[in-house]
């Protein structure tokens, strides 16, 4: 991900191994991480059971909140795709009957909103 896209708001892919490596403490047994992003400092994970949130807040970065979004409170979700001139793809997430979105996520182009899309799409619609 490029430095460039990170500080514009755009999420890059991250490998499973380094998010098992940093934040596999934050699993219970039995949940796999399955696809993970991170946004300038802060990171959200999709598992085999919720969504986690990893925001790092202040100047250091040392204090973190781990926010657990578990898939059957997600009542819908959006996910559009990058244009010609639109370089981001978006993903919009509605927890339980709020109005408006309570995720919002941009992601650069080299994410396939595909598989996002299909991870989410298969956890909520179970």
């Amino acid at each position: 991900m490029g430095l460039f896209s990170a500080l514009i708001g755009n999420a890059g892919a991250v490998g499973q191994e380094e998010l098992k490596k940093d934040y596999g403490k934050l699993l219970i047994d039995g949940e796999e991480i399955e696809l993970g992003f991170k946004l300038v400092r802060d990171l959200f994970i999709f598992t085999t059971k919720r969504l986690i949130l990893i925001d790092k807040q202040g100047l250091t970065g040392n204090k973190i909140e781990y926010k657990s979004i578990t898939y059957r409170s997600i009542s819908r979700f959006s996910v559009e795709t990058a244009g010609t001139f639109d370089l981001d793809a978006e993903l919009k997430i509605w927890i339980s009957s709020e109005q408006m979105p309570s995720i919002k996520k941009q992601f650069n182009k080299s994410v396939n909103v595909y598989d996002v899309q299909n991870v989410l799409a298969t956890h909520v619609l179970k």
